[in-house]
This record gives C-alpha cells, sequence and structure tokens, in this order.
C-alpha cells in the first residue's frame, strides 16, 4: 500500500475520477438538466484537478517548479471560478 503512494499512483487514480465525475456531471445535466451546467464544474474540477498534480509531484520528489506551477494553475483557476460564481450572482467582488 505504502507503494501506491510512494509512486504517485494513488494520486493517478484520483485524477481520472476527478475526469469521470467531470463527464458524469455533464452527462447527467444535459439529459436531465438537473445539477450544475459544465460551465460551472470545471473552475472547481480543474483547480482540484492541478492541486492533486502538485500532491503527485511532491509524492514522487519532482522539480520544485514543477509543484509551483502547479499550485499556481490552481490558485488562478481557483480565482477565477470565484470571480465567474461572483458576477454570475450579480454581485460585484470585493476589492
Amino acid at each position: 500500500m505504502s507503494d501506491l503512494f510512494a509512486s504517485g499512483r494513488i494520486i493517478d487514480l484520483i485524477l481520472v475520477l476527478i475526469v469521470v465525475e467531470g463527464l458524469v456531471l455533464a452527462l447527467v445535466h444535459r439529459r436531465t438538466g438537473r445539477g450544475l451546467p459544465p460551465s460551472d464544474l470545471i473552475g472547481f474540477l480543474l483547480s482540484g484537478f492541478l492541486l492533486m498534480l502538485a500532491l503527485r509531484a511532491a509524492l514522487v520528489g519532482a522539480w520544485w517548479g514543477w509543484i509551483s506551477l502547479a499550485l499556481t494553475g490552481s490558485l488562478i483557476t481557483h480565482l477565477a471560478d470565484l470571480l465567474w460564481r461572483w458576477r454570475r450572482a450579480g454581485r460585484r467582488p470585493p476589492g
């Protein structure tokens, strides 16, 4: 079991599950009209995906630059998602 973590394979599994989750949620919305539309899913799923990439890179001892790049990407997608939601709700973002 420890090899699953040390090799980063556990994160590979989580990344696949994030993609599957996004596809299933988008399909459910398309077929039933229920749930969040894909445009509302992409921000938080991509942010989480990038966080998992950063964790995987750290687990396997990757260069710090790759970890930093993934974390920065996650921050940017998270902030963009917040701004998108704030504007859709008809409110002005702080600042």
